[in-house]
């Protein structure tokens, strides 16, 4: 659906179970937002892979300077190529009860996969309460950067740093998305190389590579690029 949507402004999202999913059935949530999403914007490090894993010609990558951690699939030598690796990613993920949400990005050609904590800290009491009294379940849109806010004091005190602090504790521990990680190259057949890569911006990064297009969205929208 995103390659056939064709459009840089088109995104399709998904929530498991335990990330605020609002229904226990296999859905996903699209629509069109004319500005880059944050994390489309986030610089990211490539992770090496050995020659053997290199035949689907999928690269793979981790944010870096992002509150919540997650790993970059792209490019492949298909379309094809590029969902069977994100697809088993996917299962793993499932069949290991680890909550993740999913974003599929510029025409399906970049996909975002986000292990994620926030409800399993929420049943812990390990979220504090201002956070929770803003009422935000940071599902997939919010954890990319795109928040709705429900409270006028949190609309007009909106910042970097709390939607920061917000998405900070969403994120595993860098311990523990490293084992997540592990796992998840295991699951679909992927092996990290021992050499080292050089992190790289997003394409998105510099506002003169940033596609234009007439703004549609209501004065009630702060848009924090």
């Amino acid at each position: 659906m995103a390659a056939e949507a064709a459009s840089p402004y088109f995104r399709l999202g998904y929530n498991s179970l335990g990330a605020f999913a609002t229904i226990n059935h296999l859905h996903f949530q699209a629509y069109y937002l004319s500005v880059p999403f944050p994390v489309e914007k986030a610089p990211t490090k490539k992770i090496p892979l050995a020659k053997c894993a290199l035949n689907s010609g999928v690269k793979v990558s981790k944010l870096t300077n992002f509150p919540v951690r997650g790993l970059v699939f792209e490019r492949g030598n298909t379309l094809k190529d590029l969902a069977d690796v994100v697809t088993n990613a996917c299962i793993w993920l499932q069949e290991n009860n680890v909550p993740f949400n999913v974003l599929i990005s510029d025409s399906g050609r970049r996909i975002f996969v986000f292990p994620q904590c926030y409800a399993e800290k929420q049943a812990l009491g390990e979220v504090s309460q201002d956070l929770l009294d803003t009422q935000v379940n940071p599902a997939v849109w919010e954890i990319s950067g795109h928040i709705v806010l429900k409270r006028r004091t949190d609309f007009k005190e909106a910042s970097e740093a709390s939607a920061w602090r917000l998405l900070a504790e969403v994120s595993l521990s860098e311990e523990r998305f490293e084992e997540v990680k592990a796992c998840i190259f295991e699951a679909t057949g992927l092996t990290e190389s021992d050499e080292e890569e050089e992190s790289s911006e997003s394409p998105y990064a510099s506002s003169s590579s940033v596609p234009r297009a007439s703004s549609h969205m209501s004065e009630g929208c702060l848009v924090l690029q």
